[in-house]
């Protein structure tokens, strides 16, 4: 058992299925955090029953964090789960990933002070993914058909090393493998609420670590993750998210005025 309090932060937005596969891959973990949170940017009452099936019998507590559906407000639902969470370290996915078994402890075992690690993911086909649902397994790895993106998937523990580097950088950040200290997350002043819709709102955060003196530590060959396929979002609100972002690196925003604290 890790001497670090872990949260498991789920992200999921009315897609039950996936969110079935997510949950049965967290609750075959090795290493299991100490809670796991959902944050559900406002799903219907399918995705209530799931989560009220799984709470029975889970091996962690299972938090379910909802607010009304008012268009995609993604990164205030998380600030809401961020803040009902007890770990000193959250492991954030979203609910459309299937988690490797060593997920958690490989997590876990590259945190560091003074860090936030971004993680990478392999990707299934759209037959592979419709197998997957119609049969609820989660059952793949890196040499599983319909699996792309493939050395993403490798799980090679003990050359991990080799898949770690450091960058004082914000981009090509991405909230489905991120993991990083509530305090630093705090002190930050979690997720920007000012970014609404798809796109860069994690990037916008690590942006703020990075001019806070976190540093981004980029893993691979460990914490694998492999992400269901599905249609793309709309991205008309892309071109407001990344003029914020163009600004918090120009200023060096260290905070932003709209969010964990705000919300």
């Amino acid at each position: 058992m890790s001497v670090i309090s872990s949260s498991l932060l789920i992200s999921t937005y009315n897609w039950p299925g996936a969110l079935r596969l997510c949950l049965l891959s967290v609750a075959a973990q090795k290493v299991l955090p100490d809670e796991v949170l959902i944050a559900d940017d406002g799903s219907g009452i399918e995705t209530k029953q799931l989560i009220d099936s799984f709470k029975k019998e889970f091996p962690v507590p299972l938090i379910h964090v909802w607010h009304e559906d008012r268009g995609f407000r993604k990164t205030r639902i998380l600030n809401t789960a961020v803040r009902q969470s007890v770990g000193k370290y959250i492991i954030q996915v979203d609910g459309d990933v299937i988690l490797h078994p060593f997920f958690i402890k490989d997590h876990l075992d590259v945190s560091e002070n003074g860090t936030f690690v971004r993680g990478t993911r392999a990707r299934l086909t759209e037959e592979k993914t419709n197998e997957m649902l119609n049969k609820g397994k989660i059952n793949v790895n890196a040499f599983s058909r319909g699996v792309y993106h493939r050395l993403n998937a490798l799980h090679l523990p003990l050359l991990k090393a080799l898949g770690i580097r450091k960058e004082n950088s914000g981009r090509s950040v991405r909230g489905s493998n991120l993991a990083f200290w509530k305090d630093d997350f705090v002190a930050v002043n979690g997720y920007n609420t000012d970014l609404n819709g798809w796109g860069h709102e994690d990037e916008e955060l690590a942006t703020r670590f990075i001019n806070n003196g976190i540093m981004k530590k980029i893993v691979k060959l460990c914490a694998i993750q492999f992400h269901l396929h599905h249609a793309e979002t709309s991205k008309e609100n892309e071109p407001f998210h990344s003029q914020i972002i163009q600004t918090t690196i120009k200023n060096k925003t260290k905070t932003c005025v709209n969010g964990y604290s705000y919300n």
